[in-house]
């Protein structure tokens, strides 16, 4: 189980939210003729994304994959699509990274999209727009959870 995010260029994606999850669905749909690990197959903008997050969460895969045994449990798995980046981290992180990839989603001026938001409707931030209130979400317990097992252990 991992803790998901998506950020995405907002010059591609539909602001509509039926629209714009058929485009989300289409863009996991995972096409094999994709190199889905290469972070150069993805915008200038995204890249600067990638590039300040995995200074904090580094990349547990691809070119930039951390060795230092002291990070993998701060890793993130990075997957880089032509107009996005969908992550997984682990559940013990989600706090941390639920608030850490929206500011930097906003510091980029890219959209933002809480893959795994469990409301009745998942945050989705296009930039320009203000920031919807933090989630407040069941998830919030399930990372709880999981941080105090980690830390237990």
């Amino acid at each position: 189980m991992s803790y998901d995010v998506m950020v995405f260029d907002p010059v591609f994606a539909p602001r509509e939210r039926g629209a714009f999850t058929e485009w989300f669905a289409k863009k996991v749909d995972w096409d094999v003729s994709h190199d889905y690990m290469n972070p150069q197959s993805t915008t200038t903008a995204l890249r600067a994304w990638y590039d300040a997050i995995r200074t904090e969460y580094p990349a547990m895969n691809g070119p930039d994959a951390t060795d230092d045994v002291d990070e993998i449990d701060r890793s993130g798995d990075y997957n880089f699509g032509p107009h996005f980046i969908y992550v997984t981290y682990p559940w013990s992180l989600a706090e941390e990274i639920y608030d850490r990839v929206r500011a930097l989603a906003v510091e980029h001026q890219i959209g933002f999209y809480d893959v795994s938001n469990d409301e009745d409707e998942q945050e989705i931030y296009f930039p320009g727009e203000a920031l919807a209130p933090p989630s407040q979400g069941s998830w919030r317990s399930i990372a709880k959870q999981f941080r105090e097992l980690s830390e237990n252990q």
